[in-house]
């Protein structure tokens, strides 16, 4: 069944929470972020999809169980996992916001470092002489 659950292999790979501060490392590192957060999305979008067709199944089994007139106890049961199943879409879309909301912020993280830092790391890379390390004047 496509709807088991189940861990799908991802393409984002963990970055390691380094010490290494640099530029580049830093815009790599959001962008990582980002793109983990946005996969993310997308698979919680499509499980919450999942989640409400399952729940509509589930409430029309629990009509058609009531409708063969089964006993009571079988449409209460169907009808539990419809709701438990709607309990859970509303989590998951919760879920879903809070990961889009992150990846939002991610994504203007890394625009404005980019825009505070850019020009700088631009003159320290090409310059020719060595310069102090990012914190250097902050002792």
């Amino acid at each position: 069944m496509s709807n088991d659950l189940a861990p799908r292999p991802s393409a984002a790979v963990p970055t390691p929470a380094d010490g290494d501060n640099r530029y580049k490392a830093v815009q790599a590192k959001l962008d990582a972020l980002g793109r983990a957060l946005d996969d993310a999305g997308l698979g919680l979008e499509e499980l919450l999809r999942s989640v409400r067709k399952n729940a509509k199944r589930a409430e029309d089994a629990a009509r058609d169980v009531a409708n063969a007139e089964l006993d009571p106890k079988f449409v209460e049961l169907t009808s539990n996992v419809g709701v438990a199943l709607g309990g859970a879409g509303v989590q998951v879309k919760k879920l879903y916001e809070t990961a889009q909301e992150t990846a939002d912020l991610t994504h203007e993280t890394r625009r404005t470092h980019s825009r505070l830092y850019g020009a700088l790391d631009d003159i320290r890379s090409n310059r020719r002489e060595r310069t102090p390390k990012p914190g250097f004047f902050n002792r």
